[in-house]
């Protein structure tokens, strides 16, 4: 894939979710959207996170914001958008959904509720809350929706002692697709990358510097191109990445 020039997003407005913590995907890919001339719009849960994210946009002058949401409350996902609308005139080209987590939960036999409604909560019920409140908005520019899966959840790969997770993000892939289904007369496309562990800041403290990794400009390039007009055709689809 030949990476894109600076300026390929001029003038369109990307919403990215999971953009907090330094060293992990969302600050990669806001970086990756914002080099090609999106304007931004951050989204984290954390107040001084995403406001730090935002702040590095700026300084190497790029157009950003930064908002504050629990994306798993309903409510406040709906004065999200209500806030986007007003901001951008109802309009938005992306919707990027990084945000989520992971936990072990253990064998199923073991398996308690909380870890199970925790992981079903901030992976899936985000993603369809987002979805839901912000498909106006990209109905109105004909723009692409991109969602985070993960390997676990594809044929043949491993969930054992994940089984919340794996669960929450085959769940996040049958959303992708209805979408995709769904919306394709309003000329928006809903597509998802399905990585295996990425090196983030979390998982090399967890797992060492040494285990294999995709890399995070990796992923932000493939969520870059399927948000671009390069993927007008795209939609539907899991990329998979190793």
């Amino acid at each position: 894939m030949v990476p894109a020039e600076p300026g390929t997003f001029a003038g369109r407005t990307m919403l990215v979710t999971g953009v907090g913590r330094a060293g992990q995907v969302g600050e990669a890919v806001a970086r990756e959207l914002a080099r090609r001339g999106a304007r931004i719009i951050a989204v984290s849960r954390s107040p001084h996170d995403v406001e730090a994210r935002v702040s590095e946009l700026r300084d190497a002058g790029h157009a950003a914001t930064g908002i504050a949401c629990d994306l798993a409350d309903a409510r406040a996902v709906q004065a999200l958008a209500r806030r986007i609308a007003r901001d951008t005139g109802g309009r938005l080209d992306a919707l990027v959904h990084l945000a989520g987590g992971f936990a072990l939960s253990g064998p199923v036999a073991d398996a308690g509720m909380e870890t199970w409604q925790r992981m079903q909560s901030i992976n899936l019920t985000t993603a369809f809350l987002c979805t839901h409140a912000l498909l106006p908005c990209v109905r109105e520019a004909r723009g692409a929706i991109v969602y985070v899966a993960s390997a676990a959840a594809l044929p043949g790969g491993s969930a054992a002692t994940i089984a919340a997770y794996a669960a929450a993000k085959a769940g996040v892939l049958a959303l992708m697709r209805a979408v995709a289904e769904e919306e394709r007369p309003h000329g928006v496309r809903a597509n998802a990358i399905a990585p295996g562990a990425i090196r983030t800041a979390s998982n090399v403290a967890a797992m060492g510097a040494d285990a294999e990794y995709v890399e995070r400009d990796h992923v932000a390039a493939v969520i870059a191109f399927l948000c671009s007009s390069a993927a007008h055709a795209v939609t539907g689809q899991v990329i998979a990445l190793a």
